[in-house]
């Protein structure tokens, strides 16, 4: 299997309105592959197009146009659905099962029988962080992170090959959030594939091995994040650290290098240039003024410039 997800040419349109009848078009020519054993990254703005993709792949809608698979099947194959987990941004449950009812219904769901249904059901909320003394609680006495880590236990009751999360840490404290995310680094580990959509861009940074971003229902960029953020050369520029010199005391002399700036850092100063040919006369008035050199490294954008610039209109 070359690809745990392959979209190709995937499009829908949903139709506003009441006597006019208009279309909307959410995704608009998606084609995206995502490779199996990887933490793949899912990012957008509000309204981008990344739970209809998601709930179009998991089949809870149906697609204006073009195909896609999931672990060699396509979308339509019911049986395939037993070999992948899905986690919504807002998990919705019966209010007044108790979360270990919960998975024994999961479980059953996949044919488990009851002794196995006990254990992996209270095997996987102690993964999650829901603690023992909680398990007979009613849902409708839950917080929405508690709920959330739920919604991710349930994902996971039938040993998926991939899992799909959108916004898996939504409604997590920051505790909550590392917790989480050392359980989806625990499942690259062990060869599951997770795709993952979600608005906070250090959990990106943290875990995801390829992104995507999308853009009013567009492929706006994708591939690995050093691909990403080394991509656009105009924000690539390397950074001189230097002790034993003010900021002052060297700024009006580097003027004359073109682009450079200088910032005040402790004990010395940081040189931003955007040439590697002006390290030697950077260094050179550095020197002269008394300041000893510590690094020198290149300077990329971050995700966040990354982002704002491919989902601005």
């Amino acid at each position: 299997m070359e690809y745990a997800v392959e979209i190709k040419n995937l499009s829908k349109d949903y139709e506003t309105g009441f006597l006019k009848k208009t279309k909307v078009r959410a995704l608009d020519d998606l084609t995206l592959n995502v490779r199996p054993g990887q933490i793949f990254g899912f990012l957008g703005g509000n309204g981008a197009g990344k739970t209809t993709t998601i709930k179009t792949l998991m089949r809870l809608q149906f697609p204006t146009a073009g195909s896609a698979k999931i672990l060699g099947c396509d979308i339509s194959d019911v049986q395939m659905h037993t070999r992948i987990g899905y986690c919504p941004e807002n998990p919705y449950f019966y209010d007044y099962l108790t979360a270990r009812e919960l998975m024994d219904y999961f479980g059953e769901l996949f044919g488990y029988d009851k002794a196995t249904r006990k254990t992996k059901g209270e095997e996987l909320l102690t993964v999650v962080g829901i603690e023992e003394k909680d398990w007979k609680r009613q849902l409708r006495k839950y917080s929405k992170g508690m709920l959330q880590r739920v919604g991710l236990a349930q994902s996971l009751i039938n040993d998926p090959e991939i899992v799909f999360m959108d916004e898996p840490m939504s409604g997590l404290d920051p505790v909550g959030r590392r917790e989480i995310r050392e359980l989806i680094a625990g499942l690259r580990e062990k060869g599951v594939t997770v795709f993952m959509s979600t608005h906070i861009l250090s959990d990106i940074e943290a875990l995801c091995d390829e992104v995507a971003i999308l853009r009013n229902g567009k492929l706006a960029a994708s591939g690995t994040l050093n691909e990403l953020l080394a991509k656009d050369e105009a924000h690539r520029m390397l950074e001189i650290a230097v002790q034993g010199v003010a900021a002052d005391a060297i700024r009006e002399q580097i003027e004359f290098v073109a682009g450079a700036t200088v910032v005040v850092a402790p004990n010395g100063a940081i040189i931003q240039i955007l040439d590697e040919s002006d390290i030697d006369a950077v260094l050179a008035v550095t020197r002269t003024a008394g300041g000893n050199l510590i690094s020198i490294q290149p300077v990329k954008q971050s995700l966040e410039e990354l982002f704002v610039k491919e989902t601005k209109d």
